[in-house]
Parts: structure tokens; C-alpha cells; sequence
């Protein structure tokens, strides 16, 4: 019997006519009639969906599961998953393709291979975890978690859209994590299969032979790189010897090829991933709970806001195992895409891969635009050629002026955008219709720029684990580069108020407070831990994000994330700080510094911090404003352990955030250096948020000593 009323193809053509919506509209979202309750603003809907939230984007469509079989029945010949492989000579040669239909096979094959290899599996004990594994065509749960632990690779998506074909909920591994938190998800998960790259497999038994009772589960791995039985037996003695099995890719594919499973559809309550979140407290992440319900929203969400071309190229560059990712791959898979892979897991190989992709969509971070945007610049503003400097500088700024006019102005000039198309061709990015960011603040003037210089629609979003990722973005032509857009059509909102942090639901411009979700994408519960799901989401089933935004009543009610709930202390004088404020606005405003970490004592009366320089930038910081040349990182550290050099940086800082900040939230003192926070120390979390607890700690010395130095701005204001 066919799953769909209609015909894929004419489901495909449907959505495809029908979106995206008038951004016009969407762009705008409204406070719903007397829905505000004391200590709270008014409930938030997009303009698109007063009347009811919005949850699919077919009626038919209510899995990922469905939005797979549309693909691949509507357009099976359109590329799927492109790879470049290594040559001879060490390079990377062209993109090679395998088309929908391929994918699909893959995607049962794996599915039933997986089931084969766990059934038949030597090792699997009495234990309740392994007596579940079997295949049951009529189940409403799945039978056990599989986890997957690579980088980005066609293998990756290949294994997660197996599970949901036969209704197998997922979990994510990632090395930023480290051994005892991929120890603590497989053991909380109980999860018996872990599909990786073959550069993992050796830690995870070493996992086990190291705890053996608590990975006791643990009884398969599966490399999705080819194993060789010559080379690679030590490998599977290993594992054997630790009880584990151990076997490649291909093999799975065939002996699921041989013994071939009918596809167990998963209803949209069925679990469809457990995303672990690293959280920025140091303890044990909190696995959230989505469901194929929760991703049928957030692709929802996708389609109101992407304008779509005939034959769609995008690129898989962000981790999988974050959602940001998951969320975007799942919205290019629906939309028949052709997705490209990175030729390695270094971010290095980037501008390289888009040359030979030429993709019409980029989501990226803002360090990577960043970076970027300095070396677009120093192709264009800072070119040492006189009349390339010239013509560029002129055709970027004047597209600046012209997009800044009104919001959708796109700046067309019928001159200057053919002198920026030779700079999108020349770096592969002729292509391109739009690229988005998220995960952490970007600077506003880093965003025109970069819609300008690439002539380009460019959006921020927010989002967040709990919420499947995306739940708002701007507009593509922001006219005033900063909001996040208003809530989108899938969920609504709403702001509770924050006294202790000075922030109101009637404040003037527009309501303030902690940002709160409700709706079909958002989570219903974190995994085996009910005390945290109550504390996050109240009897109304409103999800409390711990972000502070801002509603701006002037511009159609968008969203502007301006803090964090929590992240507050008091000065000696009394005076409350919000640190995450402070260094999102230096950092939007000083495009020399790509990381800060603002820290206050309360028996201190000034603050200071941690600064993260630009490398991209800072030497022509240099030259021009000490007329020195340096380009060594170490050279240029130990010209800032200078307090004289320390405090012209720090002047113009400050100078830079002008009546952004009172008196008391200016930084006094400061550490320099080239990425002082990283994720190995352990101080930030893979999506760039401060461990602050984790964070007081390891830099503890150095707070001790810029304040035993004191302030460079006021000499004695350390004294009380």
C-alpha cells in the first residue's frame, strides 16, 4: 500500500510552489490578545501563524522518515551525497556522486545489516538491553540507541537515515566531549552499537576494556572506514577480546543486502535522536529528548525561510553531532540537494572544497566569517594594488549604502555587482543565494560587509538543542544588521521578567527578560532526568531558554539575544554585571578580538578579562596604531605583556563600545593572547559558550594578577 494520497512527485512540486513565505510578513510577529500574566509579556506568534502554530510543510509529511521517501521517490537520479577523494599525488580531485536512489538502498541495506550483525551477535548476554534487540516490524519504540562518532562523512548521514527508516532512535559522539563523557553517554544509553570512523574505534574498546561492567552493552562497532583483515587484525583481537565484534561499512551494507528487512516506519511521537548537550556548568551533559515530530518542525521552519533553486548544492561542513547541522542536512535531504562532504575533518580544507562545490547555501559560524571577511578584505580594502583596492572599495561600499535603505533592499547596481562576481567566481562562491549564522554573537558590521563583498543574502538565527536549533532568523536583507528575526511560524513566545538583572516586560523599546518557547518543536523531556526536565519547562509546557532577549516594538517585534539568566554578580560598590552583555558588545564592536572573558570580584570595584586576539587582523591593528610590524603570534603576545601597548588596546576597546556600556561595565585591565579559550582546556563548550564556573578557576592566576596590577585606566581605582 503507498505511505502517500499523493503522488511524491506532486507533493515535492507542492511545497516547492507554495514556499518560502512573503518575507515581508514572516519577518514580523505579534503579541497574541490578553495573553500577558503578571511577571511575563505578552505570548509572541509570527504574523503567518496567529491563528494556530504551524507544524509540517505537506500534510502527509509528519517524519523524517516521510520526507526521505518523497525525496527519493520524487527525484531518484538528482545527486545525494558528494565525496572527494585523495589522489596520488596527495590531492583531493572532484566531487563524485551518488544519486537519491542509490542513498536509499544504502540506508535499508545498513538498516538490515545492523539488525543482523546485533541478532546474530556472539557476545549478547541476557542482560534486558540485549534481549530487546530484535526486529519487530510492529514496534512502537526502538528495540535499542545506536550512537554514531565521526567527523562529518556520507557514512554519517548514510547510518542516521537507516535509523529512522527503521524507527531506531540515535545518539551523537563527539572528541570535544573527551573519553569519560562518551563513556558516560554509552553507559546512561545503554547503547549496544557504535558506528565511527576506523581512528576511533581503538579508544572506544580501550573504553571498555577499561570499564568492562558498566560498557557492558557494549558488544558491536562498526568502522566506516574499510578494515583490512591483514593490518587490522591486532584491531579485532582487541576487540574480541573485550567482547566486542567488530566490522566495516561494506560488510554491513551486504549482509544487509543478503538479509533484507522491510522498513519499520516511525510515528511522529517515535524518539528520533538523543542530542547530548556539552551545557556550560562542567557536569555531565543533559541528553535531550527530539523526536521526528520536533525535526518535521524545524524542516518546517527551513522551508517558510530559504528560496530554493532548481537543483540545490549545499555543503556539510558543521558538526553532526550538534543540531545546527542536523537540522540543516535534514531540510537539504528533503529538498532533494546535492550535499557535499568535507575532504577531512580540518576546517582548513573550507575555501578548497567550496571552489570544486560551488554551493548555493552556507551555514557557518562567526569565527569562520571572521575569518573570511579578513580575507576577503585583504583581497578588496587592503589590496596592495592600487586599482583593485580602488574599484572594489567602491563597489562594496556602495552596495553597503544601498542594502542599508530598507530591509529587502539587495542592493542591486548594475555595474558593481559584476566587479563583485568576479570575486564570488574566483573563490567558488558564484553560486550563492544565502548563507546564515548562529551559535554565537557575530558583529553586525561583519555582516554587512559580508553581504555586500559577496552580493549575497545573509541571516542570523537562534536556536537551540532543545528547541531541534533554528526557531527564529532575519531577514536575508536586514537593512540594521543584529536581530535574530521574529519567532517563526512553528512556536511561539513569550519574556519573563528578571528584576535581579533589571529587566521588565513593559521596559521602554520593548520587553526584556528570559526568553521562554512553546510549541511542537520544542523537546518534551531531558533523557532519565526528570529533575531537569522540571526545572525547564513548567506545567504550561514553556521552555525557559536562559537567554535574556530583547522584543523590539519599533521593527515588528524581532528578537535580539542580549544576555544571559544567571550570568550576574555585584561589584564592591554594589553594582550588578551581566558579563555575557559586556562581551558581546566588545566583541560586536572591536572586530580585533575574536574571544573575551569578562570576570568581576565583589570585592573589587572594577572588571577585567581575558582577550582572545583576531589573528586574522590584529598586525594591521598593529601597524596602524603602533606603526610596528609583527606577525609572529608569540612576538605579538609579549608586545601586549607591555602595560603601555596593554592600555592603548584596552583605550581603544573601550572606545569602541561608546554609550553601549555604563562606566562600571567597561573592562580595566587585561590579558592578551591568541585563543585563550578553547575547548580542550575544557573552559568552553563546542558551541563557543564560557564554562563560567569551569573557567574562574583555570584562570584564576591571572585574574589574581591583573588585579594585583590594577586598573590601566584609573591607576588607583583598586583602592577602596
Amino acid at each position: 500500500m503507498s505511505l502517500f494520497q499523493e503522488d511524491p512527485k506532486n507533493i515535492h512540486n507542492f511545497i516547492r510552489a507554495s514556499l518560502p513565505l512573503d518575507p515581508k510578513k514572516l519577518c514580523e510577529s505579534v503579541p497574541l490578545p490578553y495573553s500577558e500574566k503578571p511577571g511575563y509579556s505578552a505570548v509572541y506568534r509570527n504574523k503567518y501563524s496567529v491563528d494556530g502554530l504551524i507544524t509540517r510543510p505537506h500534510p502527509s509529511l509528519a517524519t523524517l522518515f516521510d520526507l526521505h521517501e518523497v525525496a527519493a521517490r520524487s527525484q531518484p537520479d538528482s545527486p545525494c551525497f558528494g565525496v572527494r577523494h585523495k589522489q596520488a599525488d596527495g590531492t583531493y580531485g572532484p566531487y563524485q556522486w551518488i544519486n537519491y536512489q542509490e542513498v536509499y538502498d544504502r540506508k535499508v541495506h545498513f538498516g538490515s545489516g545492523v539488525f543482523f550483525i546485533l541478532q546474530n551477535n556472539p557476545y549478547r548476554t541476557n542482560s534486558p538491553v540485549h534481549q530487546k534487540i530484535h526486529y519487530d516490524p510492529q514496534a512502537t519504540e526502538s528495540p535499542f540507541v545506536l550512537s554514531i562518532f565521526s567527523a562529518n562523512r556520507a557514512e554519517w548521514v548514510t547510518t542516521d537515515m537507516a535509523c529512522s527508516a527503521y524507527s531506531l532512535t540515535s545518539t551523537a559522539l563527539y572528541d570535544s566531549l573527551g573519553a569519560q563523557t562518551s563513556k558516560y553517554i554509552l553507559s546512561s544509553t545503554e547503547s549496544p552499537i557504535v558506528v565511527s570512523s576506523k581512528d576511533k574505534l581503538k579508544s572506544l574498546i580501550k573504553l571498555k576494556a577499561e570499564d568492562p561492567e558498566t560498557l557492558s552493552n557494549l558488544i558491536t562497532l562498526v568502522s566506516m572506514d574499510p578494515l583490512d583483515p591483514k593490518t587490522d587484525e591486532a584491531l579485532v583481537k582487541y576487540a574480541n577480546d573485550n567482547r566486542i565484534t567488530l566490522f566495516d561499512f561494506d560488510q554491513v551494507l551486504k549482509l544487509g543486502e543478503i538479509n533484507k528487512l522491510p522498513q519499520i516506519p516511525p510515528k511522529p511521537e517515535t524518539i528520533y535522536t538523543i542530542s547530548f548537550t556539552s551545557g556550560t556548568t562542567g557536569a555531565n551533559p543533559k541528553g535531550v529528548l527530539l523526536t521526528h515530530a520536533n525535526a518535521v518542525c524545524a524542516v518546517t521552519f527551513c522551508y517558510s525561510n530559504i528560496t530554493l533553486p532548481e537543483s540545490p548544492t549545499v555543503y556539510c561542513f558543521l558538526p553532526l553531532a550538534h543540531i545546527y547541522e542536523r537540522m540543516s542536512i535534514s531540510f537539504a535531504l528533503s529538498m532533494c540537494a546535492a550535499i557535499g562532504f568535507p575532504q577531512s575533518p580540518s576546517p582548513l580544507t573550507l575555501m578548497d572544497d567550496i571552489k570544486h562545490l560551488r554551493p548555493h547555501f552556507l551555514n557557518l559560524v562567526p569565527r569562520v566569517y571572521t575569518k573570511l571577511e579578513a580575507a576577503l578584505k585583504a583581497q578588496t580594502f587592503n589590496s596592495d594594488k592600487p586599482i583593485i583596492k580602488s574599484l572594489f572599495s567602491a563597489a562594496i561600499n556602495k552596495k553597503m549604502e544601498l542594502q542599508a535603505v530598507e530591509d529587502g533592499a539587495q542592493g542591486k547596481h548594475i555595474v558593481y555587482d559584476q566587479v563583485v562576481q568576479l570575486l564570488r567566481k574566483k573563490i567558488g562562491f558564484d553560486r550563492l543565494i544565502a548563507v546564515t549564522t548562529g551559535s554565537a554573537p557575530i558583529s553586525p558590521e561583519t555582516l554587512k560587509f559580508i553581504k555586500a563583498s559577496l552580493n549575497t543574502g545573509m541571516s542570523q538565527g537562534y536556536g537551540l538543542t532543545e528547541s531541534f536549533a533554528g526557531v527564529c532568523t532575519s531577514l536575508k536583507y536586514e537593512a540594521n544588521p543584529g536581530s535574530c528575526g521574529a519567532i517563526s511560524i512553528t512556536t511561539e513566545m513569550r519574556l519573563r521578567e528578571v528584576p535581579e538583572m533589571n529587566y521588565h516586560a513593559h521596559d521602554k523599546g520593548g520587553p526584556r527578560g528570559e526568553l521562554m518557547l512553546r510549541g511542537p518543536q520544542i523537546f518534551r523531556e531531558y533523557f532519565k532526568n526528570p529533575e531537569e526536565t522540571a526545572k525547564a519547562i513548567d506545567s504550561e509546557g514553556w521552555f525557559a531558554t536562559g537567554d535574556i532577549a530583547r522584543i523590539d516594538a519599533t521593527n515588528g517585534n524581532r528578537i535580539y539575544i542580549i544576555d544571559r539568566v544567571k550570568n550576574f554578580f555585584k561589584l564592591a560598590q554594589g553594582e550588578y554585571i551581566t558579563p555575557e552583555k559586556i562581551e558581546n558588545t566588545y566583541l560586536s564592536q572591536f572586530p580585533f578580538i575574536q574571544q573575551l572573558y569578562v570576570h568581576g570580584d565583589p570585592l573589587k570595584t572594577h572588571l577585567v578579562a581575558i582577550v582572545g586576539l583576531d589573528p586574522a587582523t590584529v598586525d594591521s591593528y598593529i601597524k596602524r596604531k603602533f606603526n610596528d610590524i609583527l606577525s609572529n603570534q608569540d612576538d605579538i603576545v609579549d608586545f601586549f605583556r607591555n602595560p603601555k601597548h596593554r592600555l592603548a588596546l584596552l583605550e581603544d576597546m573601550n572606545s569602541s563600545v561608546g554609550g553601549l556600556l555604563q562606566g562600571y561595565e567597561r573592562i580595566h585591565n587585561i590579558k592578551v593572547d591568541f585563543n585563550p579559550l578553547t575547548i580542550e582546556d575544557n573552559v568552553i563548550t563546542p558551541t563557543l559558550k564560557i564554562k563560567r564556573p569551569i573557567a574562574v578557576k583555570f584562570f584564576k592566576e591571572d585574574f589574581d594578577a591583573l588585579y594585583e596590577e590594577g586598573s590601566l585606566i584609573k591607576p588607583d581605582a583598586h583602592k577602596l
